[in-house]
């Protein structure tokens, strides 16, 4: 064999084989690329279906002012809804209710305008039961208080805030007071 078509052969040997290693990279960036379509939807594993989960709201929808005093444990409804990506939190109700099971992140900020015989508080409400609590209590100018928690959730376990007996909330068109929370990831 003549030695212009033995370096050919081996020239479409290795052009073969080089195809060939194109061709498998294509498919593991197509796989890829599925993932990352199924990821941003929502996708499949294990027979549990995993969501994208956050919202965050304020408390008034407009304009300023305060939320209580009450005499009694209030349920707070944040009407200024800035996210809702899942629709699990309700601005009608203020309840977020888990709709998969897993670790959820949430944050609360509470403002207030200093009173004598009224502080500002609220408390994170889990099915029920009471978890943390933000307060903060001066005579006069503003403060604020938070406070974060993340919780396993089964679902339809239901959080809200509740405000404290006897204590109000401030917000105004800055949004002092607001409630957020997260899917950090699914179990």
């Amino acid at each position: 064999m003549p030695s212009f078509q033995l370096i050919s052969l081996c020239e479409s040997l290795s052009q073969s084989q080089e195809l060939v290693t194109i061709k498998a990279r294509t498919n593991v960036t197509e796989n890829q690329m599925e993932a990352l379509k199924r990821e941003g939807e929502g996708f499949t594993c294990f027979s549990v279906t995993v969501k994208r989960v956050a919202f965050s709201a304020s408390l008034l929808a407009s304009g300023s002012g305060y939320v209580g005093p009450f005499n009694t444990h209030t349920p707070l409804v944040f009407r200024n809804v800035v996210s809702n990506i899942g629709n699990a939190y309700n601005p009608h109700t203020g309840f977020f209710i888990a709709p998969v099971r897993g670790a959820y992140h949430f944050e609360f900020y509470v403002g207030a305008h200093g009173h004598n015989s009224h502080p500002s508080s609220a408390v994170l409400i889990k099915n029920g039961q009471h978890i943390f609590i933000a307060y903060e209590h001066q005579n006069s100018h503003y403060g604020s208080s938070a406070n974060g928690v993340t919780l396993l959730l089964e679902v339809g376990d239901v959080v809200f805030l509740r405000l404290w007996v006897n204590s109000r909330i401030f917000d105004n068109e800055n949004h002092h007071s607001t409630f957020s929370g997260h899917l950090l990831f699914a179990m």
